[in-house]
């Protein structure tokens, strides 16, 4: 191997360890925030909205875009974990509205607990966003090699 492609060599082991700790993070704070919303959305409202959301979206938004900065370098060996997350929070998010349906808005009824199902959906469709953004992107990117070809 040459000087070049050991030294790629290297900084592929490095971000790829730095992927795999991202990629915990983030499913340790997905479960947080659920935890989070769950006890929110059944207590109705008697503990405080911990509003870890916007700090949970930015960790998955760097997680997202390292994992495909390690692509562009070309690491092309990944397990599809984002999609984890999407799936997730829909189904977590689409039980709620059910739940709360099924008993007659019983977990909204409350002053404070009138935007918890927004909320969720919003942050829903925030890793959503995410996940189609990187999507997009490497889709963008196997564009360019094929056209390049």
């Amino acid at each position: 191997m040459t000087i070049k492609a050991e030294e790629l060599k290297r900084i592929r082991t490095i971000e790829a360890t730095i992927s795999r700790n991202l990629y915990l993070l983030c499913a340790i704070l997905t479960l947080l925030t659920m935890v989070v919303f769950s006890v929110e959305f059944f207590s109705r409202g008697e503990f405080p909205n911990l509003k870890i959301d916007i700090l949970y979206i930015g960790v998955l938004l760097i997680y997202s875009l390292h994992k495909e900065m390690i692509r562009l370098m070309g690491k092309k060996n990944f397990r599809h974990h984002g999609e984890y997350f999407v799936y997730a929070w829909i189904i977590i998010t689409a039980s709620f509205y059910l739940t709360n349906f099924l008993t007659k808005n019983y977990f909204t009824s409350g002053q404070s607990q009138s935007t918890i199902l927004s909320n969720m959906s919003i942050i829903t469709l925030e890793v959503m966003s995410v996940f189609i953004i990187t999507r997009a992107f490497k889709i963008i990117r196997v564009a360019f090699i094929l056209k390049k070809r």
